[in-house]
């Protein structure tokens, strides 16, 4: 019939002008990504298929938060269900209510009227979330909720269609399959066929209508995560999490270094702007937005993702809306839809709640062309490059895989090495290790003062037992922070009771080098590292122990990409949990305290070790283990990651005094920690709220050696000389 063919022409011009506006947005976005350095794809995509199944179509970093998770699955497997019917339903419509029928249709239906009514209760529940339960995460207004429209709309569209199919064509499909259209068409049973068969075609234009809309949309809005999350996924790097890029500093063809400008982004890191789905939960748990500071890591991706379209259109001169007139006014989820000539960019302003201070952002006007505008300063603000504790929480908690610390590493590097700017306490700290080794400026020849005599037990250095098993790299602060220093005495009496073969460097030790290159200062890490590994090649080390998470990491993930090759480097709760399981170390005196544990993000996210502490803990008599509320993988941060344990916190609360409420919330006798910096933090943190009379602060080994020689075999540390706290 004629009009058939009418319906068939509409729909296939419809439709391509659609995939046409879709392909024209999408490619635009490619060409600005291409703008960036380029990345071999190629060796980044390898061995990735069964961590790309768990994360895609096991949906396992949503279902970290159960609720959001579990309406998150259904919508996702719901709309892959969907897309059949959506099929049928078209091809319905082109054939004037002919289907194409196959064995088991009847339950065909039932699940998609199952499936249909799914989506619409997760899509409720999604709106309760956001609306009601208030989660300070989730934005509000149209435009985060435009994609609820969509959904609502397609789905009774759906409905809608298939009850005026069913008045229309006089179905004779049980009800039982169909319960829902069928409720549907019972309300309009009085229609005629000829008025039910036109509502059907409305119904099914709207539906394809809205589809289409939906996809012109979605490479626009932050629902191109849709698109790109899947193949952020495929091409996250494979190295460890704990290992930045290296930078290849004699280069005499480089310009500069870090990242100054958004180009300087490698193409990898762009797809991770696109891939955001600003669903605050990078936010939502980053120690410096909790604590009122500037940083909030999801309006990081979101700027630099809107800064990259600003000036990937001026420079290409290819729009990203399409089509200009339905978007370029108000622009869709994008502060680069401004008129030209004209950026934008975020003020914090601090929402303080009792248990959370989240990062709201008011959006400012200035007159810059987005060509001419600074990426650190009319962009990024130095106070929200300097807030990360490089704690990786963000990361983990990311749905679509994105890397936030990288990127503002790269920014703290184009800041050191080409601007020399830094906060002061900051730059003391790194010419204090240029000149000393250390961070306080000690001298040199005192970081083996430590070792005095203890119980008796002189500690070897490699010159005087060279048949050593384990290199103990006893770092700055087990070497001249008193407080730390208890820490490496106990370790050492450990040793020696377990007749483990070790050895210190004493004076020939050096910084590792996680402080300057975690701030920014490349080039002073990379002097640090080549003279260690020089030291390590001097002696033939094979096997390294250090009770600093940050030297762990610095020596295990970094070192060799510098040419550090055949050494194990273990932390030593992983080597302390061996001893005892191996019998060499016997936990004989009961320790009668209640003891939380705090991961150090360093050994726990970015290292995974989580169960060898509390191993060593359970191990010892008396000891009641309770957990905190953020614990393991979502554990905060202490506050002195990434360089911040020598720099002020001028803003907001203090990390390490909200991190130590939340353990005082188990009410526990002992807090315990695997890392100095975090101990520091934390006993700082119980004298700022009064507590350390009842509660201590405890690193493991010092509890392990409280029940393996009792407690009043443990001599009290008398140093002379030594730092204390931050």
């Amino acid at each position: 019939m004629m009009w058939l063919i009418v319906n068939l022409l509409a729909f296939l011009a419809v439709t391509a002008y659609a995939i046409r506006l879709f392909w024209k947005a999408v490619s635009h976005r490619y060409v600005y990504m291409k703008l960036g350095q380029p990345v071999d794809f190629r060796q980044q995509g390898k061995e990735r298929l069964g961590e790309f199944m768990a994360e895609i179509f096991g949906q396992k970093k949503l279902l970290k938060d159960k609720k959001s998770g579990i309406m998150h699955f259904v919508i996702f497997y719901g709309f892959i269900i969907l897309q059949f019917g959506a099929l049928d339903l078209i091809v319905k419509g082109l054939r004037g209510g002919a289907s194409v029928s196959f064995p088991g249709y009847a339950v065909f239906g039932l699940l998609q009227e199952i499936t249909v009514f799914s989506i619409l209760v997760a899509m409720g529940y999604a709106v309760y979330r956001r609306y009601v339960e208030n989660l300070p995460r989730l934005k509000k207004g149209w435009k985060p909720s435009i994609v609820v429209f969509f959904i609502f709309g397609l789905m009774l569209s759906v409905l809608l269609s298939l009850a005026f199919e069913r008045l229309w064509l006089g179905s004779h499909t049980s009800a039982a399959y169909t319960p829902i259209s069928s409720a549907i068409a019972a309300a309009f049973e009085g229609l005629s066929g000829q008025t039910a068969a036109v509502l059907f075609y409305v119904c099914w234009w709207l539906h394809l209508l809205i589809l289409l809309a939906f996809l012109v949309y979605v490479p626009q809005s932050k629902h191109f995560h849709i698109l790109t999350a899947p193949i952020n996924i495929w091409f996250r790097r494979k190295e460890p999490v704990g290992r930045l890029k290296k930078l290849d500093l004699e280069d005499e063809e480089a310009e500069s270094f870090g990242v100054g400008k958004i180009e300087d982004f490698t193409q990898k890191q762009m797809l991770d702007f696109y891939a955001c789905v600003e669903c605050g939960r990078c936010t939502n748990v980053c120690p410096a937005s909790n604590t009122g500071k500037t940083l909030s890591p999801m309006h990081l991706i979101v700027k630099l993702r809107d800064h990259l379209t600003e000036k990937g259109t001026a420079v290409t001169s290819k729009s990203p809306w399409v089509p200009e007139y339905a978007f370029s006014a108000a622009g869709a989820h994008s502060m680069a839809a401004a008129e030209p000539g004209v950026r934008w960019e975020t003020e914090g302003i601090t929402d303080i709640r009792p248990t959370l201070a989240w990062q709201q952002n008011a959006w400012k006007v200035r007159e810059k062309p987005a060509e001419e505008a600074e990426l650190i300063g009319d962009v990024m603000t130095e106070d929200e490059i300097w807030s990360c504790t490089t704690c990786r929480n963000c990361e983990d908690q990311c749905p679509v895989g994105n890397e936030h610390v990288d990127k503002i590493i790269d920014l703290r590097r184009h800041l050191v090495l080409m601007q020399g700017s830094m906060p002061h306490e900051g730059q003391r700290a790194m010419q204090n290790i240029e000149r000393q080794g250390n961070p306080w400026g000690l001298s040199r020849s005192d970081r083996v003062k430590w070792t005095g005599e203890i119980d008796g037990i002189a500690v070897p250095t490699v010159k005087e037992n060279p048949d050593f098993e384990y290199l103990f790299f006893v770092g700055s602060m087990g070497s001249y922070d008193l407080r730390s220093r208890k820490i490496s005495r106990a370790f050492v009496r450990l040793l020696h009771e377990a007749g483990v073969s070790f050895a210190i460097l004493g004076n020939e030790e050096k910084n590792s080098g996680d402080t300057p290159r975690r701030l920014g200062n490349e080039m002073l890490f990379q002097q640090l590292c080549a003279e260690n590994i020089a030291v390590f090649e001097k002696y033939g080390v094979k096997k390294i122990v250090t009770a600093c998470p940050h030297t762990y990491n610095t020596l295990k993930n970094e070192y060799p990409d510098f040419g550090l090759e055949g050494v194990e480097v273990l932390h030593h709760t992983e080597l302390l949990d061996r001893l005892i399981r191996s019998g060499k170390l016997t936990p004989r005196h009961a320790v009668n305290e209640r003891i939380t544990y705090h991961d150090s993000c360093y050994l726990g996210r970015y290292n995974n070790v989580y169960e060898q502490p509390r191993n060593v803990l359970r191990a010892i008599p008396g000891v009641e283990l309770v957990e905190m509320e953020r614990t393991r993988e979502n554990g905060m941060c202490c506050g002195a990651g990434g360089g911040m344990m020598w720099m002020e916190e001028t803003s907001g609360k203090r990390v390490n005094l909200a991190r130590t409420e939340q353990a005082l919330e188990t009410n526990p006798t002992v807090i315990s920690s695997a890392c100095p910096f975090c101990l520091t933090m934390m006993e700082d943190g119980t004298k700022m709220k009064e507590a350390e009379d009842r509660v201590k602060a405890r690193d493991i080994a010092e509890i392990l050696e409280q029940s393996v020689f009792g407690e009043s075999h443990i001599q009290p540390a008398n140093d002379a000389i030594g730092v204390g706290g931050s």
